[in-house]
């Protein structure tokens, strides 16, 4: 490896949101390892926002695989592109031999990343991928630093939001009548995949029981496309929550969860971002995936809730008729987390 500490370094991303949320923690220790160095990262349009404002980070490139680099001609001039930036090096997260074909034929002289039987004559360096799910993910890509000798001295997640975004998060608060002095509530019943979604009619029975019982504000948060998910939510309702589904940006969904008191959300990208940013409290609902390997860390302020349902954990059956796992965990559970934390004295 190039020890020069003037290095121009390459780091090929992930595809998915909390993954790269994930990956955080390695671009931390790969700049430690660097200070002076040049350091580029490629990620979908779709994740960056994720890094954007990363102070580790020297660049930012878009690899758009299925939209702008779909052609084989688009391809070359990303490839073209690259070759032109003259990296001495690339750490590939992403296992992919189209990835590390790319960095190939971009002239980088050291391809460092685990090994495939495919793609292993294209890198320089390969290193002896772990057993599937038998690291966190975040441990899964400082592995590939750490076997290249790189020095790795923690493994948290980062994700960097400005005072404009906490302001914005606060005006539109102050305009659906929360006060600084209200308990804060946010519920993401999104995910990016239907067997991690905790039922409908659980999220209205929470949300009810958190305003009448706990005089909470509630917040229901998502993206644009969880705008007729929460109005489904807020139909089964008694109480008025306040609907948040594409009005904010990631930073200041970020900023959202940093200003609520509580933050309840299954195993999904959102999750993650609350809790790099340090939301307050967390509760994190997890059904067929398993914490060790995709949940939250650190966990000082999060309570993980799983039932044991006699399914293999992980579980990535997309197509799961019944949902079982995530339908285990009552309202009723939640609520006894909730009063826990509103009141430590009970859960002693």
């Amino acid at each position: 490896m190039k020890s020069s500490a003037r290095a121009r370094i390459l780091i090929f991303n992930v595809n998915w949101l909390g993954d790269v949320l994930f990956s955080t923690a390695a671009i931390r220790n790969v700049r430690r390892n660097f200070p002076e160095g040049f350091i580029a990262c490629i990620i979908p349009s779709r994740c960056y926002p994720v890094l954007k404002g990363n102070p580790h980070l020297d660049e930012l490139i878009i690899f758009d695989e299925k939209d702008r680099h779909k052609g084989l001609f688009s391809l070359l001039d990303f490839v073209r592109g690259l070759r032109a930036k003259r990296f001495d090096m690339v750490f590939l997260l992403h296992r992919s031999f189209s990835r590390a074909l790319i960095c190939r034929l971009a002239g980088i002289p050291e391809r460092i990343g685990h090994y495939t039987k495919k793609r292993g004559f294209l890198l320089t360096r390969q290193i002896i991928p772990p057993k599937r799910d038998s690291l966190h993910r975040i441990d899964y890509y400082l592995d590939v630093i750490e076997k290249a000798g790189l020095r790795v001295e923690d493994r948290h997640t980062e994700f960097f939001i400005s005072e404009e975004d906490q302001v914005y998060v606060e005006k539109f608060l102050e305009g659906q009548g929360v006060k600084k002095s209200d308990f804060v509530a946010t519920l993401n019943p999104g995910g990016n995949w239907p067997p991690k979604r905790w039922p409908k009619e659980y999220w209205a029975e929470l949300a009810d029981k958190l305003m009448g019982d706990f005089g909470a504000r509630v917040v229901i948060s998502g993206s644009a496309g969880d705008v007729a998910l929460a109005e489904n939510i807020r139909k089964r309702m008694i109480q008025r929550p306040v609907l948040a589904c594409g009005v904010f940006n990631l930073k200041q969904l970020g900023a959202l969860a940093r200003r609520s008191d509580l933050f309840i959300s299954a195993d999904t990208g959102p999750l993650h971002i609350a809790n790099s940013v340090g939301a307050k409290k967390i509760i994190a609902l997890f059904g067929p995936t398993s914490p060790e390997v995709t949940g939250p860390y650190p966990l000082k302020n999060v309570i993980i809730l799983q039932k044991d349902v006699g399914c293999r954990i992980a579980c990535y059956n997309v197509d799961c008729p019944d949902n079982r796992c995530m339908k285990a965990i009552t309202p009723g559970d939640v609520l006894e987390k909730i009063n826990t934390i509103r009141n430590p004295a009970n859960g002693s």
